[in-house]
């Protein structure tokens, strides 16, 4: 069976980013449905899949990625309201057998994304 993964690289510094908040949701029905809390570790990874075998469905997910927090955390100075604050990924899943990794790569002013392997 498949999984989901991701992690979270921080551009500004060019390092894993250790503590980011991420809530992956269900969505169906135009209704999102929390599935996951995670948390990023010291490798800007989560410790388990966000989703995996009989759990990861095709389908339509979204995850949100608390990037302001990690950068205020950091002791950025950030104006406010925050420009980036909490990043939302839309992704669809058509195959759940595969390997879905989806990587955020931030600074407080920019992300990118990208589907990996």
């Amino acid at each position: 069976m498949g999984k989901l993964t991701t992690h979270v690289l921080d551009t500004a510094t060019g390092k894993p980013a250790a503590g980011v908040a991420i809530e992956l949701y269900g969505i169906a029905v135009g209704a999102r449905l929390l599935l996951v809390r995670a948390t990023t570790n010291a490798d800007g990874r989560c410790d388990a899949p966000l989703l995996a075998d009989y759990k990861f469905q095709a389908g339509v997910y979204e995850l949100d990625f608390r990037i302001g927090d990690y950068f205020a955390a950091q002791g950025i100075a950030l104006p406010q309201p925050r420009f980036i604050d909490v990043v939302t990924l839309r992704v669809g899943i058509a195959d759940p057998s595969s390997h879905c990794h989806v990587p955020l790569l931030a600074s407080p002013y920019a992300y990118s994304t990208y589907r990996g392997s």
